[in-house]
């Protein structure tokens, strides 16, 4: 693709006139634009600029542009609105030419959010924006673009929608409309429509695109005699079906992550009902149908409709994700902890879905600034995500802007929302949630050395530290009222998913002084000294307030619960060395007594194991990660997940789904603690911003006989493994060029390694400890 920067537009955004039909409810038609243009000379070169207020495919002279799925994607449209650029020199020849797109809501006008959701966001008309730039063989050039020559027509895509699904009749296709000489006649004019174009910016992260085909694994007939396809995992994208039948029989899909009584269980979709409908046109041949505009989360299909029998290569899986580059990989002697992991990986690419959402399947997937807060160190190993998760910082900084206090929104793209929960009204501080624009880029900062992205959100991340303190005033405690604090607590009821055995005034007090900190060290690196002096004055006085609070003394918390003895230790609030072994002991004997069951929500997970960890409880660590009893990871491997669920109990042990509200079974907030396996299990993490220096420090445990990781580091590619065998630990490292690791292993002093390849072995006593 070609980076286009600064361009200056010529084309107008143009849409249907009148506007297409709307229904009082339910999704709305995608409409057909064309126009011709002709190419004066031999073409050397051809350049396409084009996005959507909506969503668009868009074909030249019959081929369709590019391999992006729901293109333009989502950003905050009023502050910054992608466009893409493709290089088309293949597609225009000289004579007569001609373009064509399809043109739906997606999220610009579609319905978005939960309790019934939001139209027209964003604006309440469609269009399309587009520039060819043609450069001639002589040397000369031409600019066609979208304006008032073109025509439009109603199109096969009779309702597209997100959470609704797609409906498409066959019998409506005009399979040559982007070709030279196809008669529009009928078609009519389109609008030219308002559009500032100052708000346009060059794609910046990997576009969504079609990565992986899944088959039904089986095919069965549900005690209703409903046909169900199960695709044999939780997936996101939607189905390709083959079909031959008469004309006018339509096939409805229906999808659901999870069964219940033997059909799909439709209740945790709440408002979405992820339905799409297909009517024959009755080619003889057969017909090939995957909706464009739309997606879904869901492991199993009900087929109803279908001509004849249905066999298993009829209908495929489509999975859709942002392309991201897979850049770490983790293997062990356990294949339940290996499960886990593979859900964490296909949890995240299913919510990387251009923005990274909380979960795709119900009326939400929202950009919650909380989950990728805390999951962001697992996703910068699993994935390249540091220009996927800098566009989305760019995109919360500029809704953040729109806040006149400097608060973030709790998602971002931000939109407005009924909530089922009792938020309060207008743009609450939220901690644990705002604070991912301050723990975000600083993410970044450590997994890829990027210093650009602290520069371009430093004042982002001070207007949220400043927000806070005006919050707190000199008490430097917050908290009061409305928090999701330790949202989804094991302990919480399933109607009322906020009510945590921690307080929201300990976690946001400990994450005020944790952003804080951050912010600091964010000046120094920076090279704002003066800044950074404020801001660590700052943390030390949020700090000295968290422990007149909660402190008792003696590394004993007045909550004594996980999350905040987690975040106390986590977050540096105990510095003292005889503190924070109190604290560690007070820890691991509440996870002790709490039968080693996990009892941490959304913030409280991702540090629960490091802070055992770091205060010498690794056993305990390991007996929380192992841990197959609800609420635990292994308890969901064990009830047949293959994503991360939402809740630790989102299908209860009887095998019925979790009577509450939210109930996803695609949420990858709980699957954080695959950053502890990556660091700790593995031993491999970063010594220096973007592994410049390994810290090799495994910590073997769990029964484990071996583990192995694989990191593409900007460096290169890093590899730790250790497997124990007659009483030792043999480790195996590479370390890549121009990078050094520290070595710790258990007993042994810190080593250097330097490049290449390199093996230890220590002795090691596999019994607990």
């Amino acid at each position: 693709m070609i980076v286009a920067m600064h361009h200056h537009w010529t084309a107008r955004a143009v849409g249907p006139h009148p506007a297409a039909p709307a229904p009082a409810e339910g999704a709305r038609p995608a409409v057909l634009l064309r126009a011709e243009f002709t190419a004066r000379a031999p073409v050397r070169s051809a350049r396409l600029l084009v996005t959507a207020l909506g969503v668009y495919e868009l074909a030249l002279n019959g081929a369709v542009v590019g391999d992006h799925v729901l293109a333009p994607g989502w950003t905050s449209y009023r502050h910054r609105h992608r466009y893409q650029t493709f290089d088309v020199t293949g597609l225009v020849r000289e004579g007569r030419n001609a373009w064509g797109a399809h043109l739906a809501d997606g999220w610009y006008r579609g319905l978005l959010g939960f309790n019934g959701g939001t139209r027209d966001i964003y604006g309440d008309r469609t269009g399309l924006l587009a520039e060819l730039r043609v450069e001639y063989a002589d040397g000369s050039a031409d600019t066609v673009s979208t304006g008032d020559d073109w025509r439009w027509s109603p199109g096969p895509v009779l309702a597209a929608g997100l959470y609704e699904g797609e409906e498409y009749d066959a019998r409506r296709e005009r399979p040559r409309f982007s070709e030279p000489g196809f008669d529009d006649s009928a078609w009519r004019p389109v609008e030219v429509l308002e559009f500032d174009t100052a708000v346009l910016f060059p794609a910046d992260s990997p576009p969504v695109r079609r990565v992986e085909t899944v088959p039904p694994v089986a095919v069965t007939t549900s005690p209703t005699g409903r046909t169900i396809l199960d695709f044999g995992q939780n997936l996101v994208g939607r189905l390709r079906i083959r079909v031959r039948g008469e004309a006018g029989r339509t096939v409805t899909l229906r999808h659901a992550e999870v069964l219940e009584d033997g059909d799909l269980c439709t209740r945790p979709l709440r408002h979405a009902h992820a339905t799409d409908r297909y009517t024959l046109r009755g080619d003889p041949a057969g017909e090939e149908w995957e909706p464009r505009f739309t997606f879904h989360g869901f492991r199993y299909a009900d087929v109803d409709g279908w001509p004849g029998e249905l066999r298993p290569a009829d209908v495929t899986a489509v999975v859709l994700h942002s392309d991201l580059r897979r850049t770490g990989w983790f293997a062990c002697s356990d294949p339940s902890l290996n499960r886990l992991h593979e859900n964490v990986v296909r949890g995240m690419r299913g919510n990387f879905v251009d923005v990274p959402t909380d979960c795709p399947q119900r009326d939400e997937r929202l950009g919650w600034t909380g989950d990728v807060q805390v999951f962001a160190p697992t996703a910068a190993f699993l994935y390249d995500v540091q220009g996927f998760l800098r566009s989305w910082l760019r995109d919360l900084a500029a809704d953040q802007r729109a806040d006149e206090r400097g608060v973030p929104p709790v998602f971002s793209p931000d939109i407005p929302v009924v909530t089922p929960v009792p938020i309060p009204p207008g743009n609450p501080p939220m901690a644990g949630w705002c604070d991912a624009a301050v723990i975000v880029p600083w993410v970044l900062y450590e997994r890829y050395g990027d210093t650009g992205v602290l520069r371009e959100q430093y004042p982002s991340m001070r207007a949220w530290v400043d927000a806070v303190d005006r919050i707190a005033g000199p008490g430097r405690v917050w908290g009061e009222g409305f928090q999701f604090g330790d949202w989804l607590d094991p302990a919480a009821p399933a109607d009322d998913p906020g009510r945590s055995a921690t307080s929201s005034t300990l976690v946001a007090t400990a994450y005020f002084a944790h952003s804080a900190r951050l912010l600091a060290r964010t000046a120094e690196v920076l090279g704002d000294a003066e800044e950074a002096t404020r801001r660590h004055a700052l943390a030390d006085a949020v700090r000295a307030a968290f422990r007149d609070r909660f402190h008792t003394g003696g590394g004993r918390l007045r909550e004594e619960t996980q999350t905040a003895y987690a975040l106390a230790l986590c977050f540096g609030l105990l510095t003292d060395d005889a503190e924070r072994a109190e604290a560690g002991r007070r820890l691991a004997g509440l996870v002790a007594a709490g039968g080693h069951r996990i009892g941490t929500g959304f913030l409280g997970t991702p540090l629960v194991c490091d802070a055992l960890t770091d205060t010498g409880h690794v056993d305990t660590a390991y007996r929380l990660l192992t841990q197959r009893a609800c609420p635990s990871w292994l308890y969901q491997v064990d009830m047949g997940a293959t994503t991360v669920w939402e809740r630790w109990d989102s299908m209860l042990p009887d095998g019925r789904v979790n009577p509450g509200e939210m109930t996803s079974f695609n949420h990858y907030a709980l699957g954080a603690v695959a950053d502890w396996m990556h660091r700790t299990v593995a031993g491999l993490a970063p010594a220096a911003p973007g592994y410049r220096t390994l810290l090799v420090r495994p910590r073997p445990g769990g029964g484990l006989t071996w583990v192995r990781a694989e990191l593409d580091t900007p460096y290169g590619r890093a590899e730790t493994g250790w497997r124990t065998a007659d009483g030792l630990l043999l480790v195996a490292l590479l370390v890549p060029p121009g990078t050094t690791a520290r070595v710790e292993l258990p007993g042994r002093p810190a080593v250097e390694a330097g490049p290449g390849r390199h093996s230890f072995q220590v002795p090691f006593d596999t019994a607990p400890r």
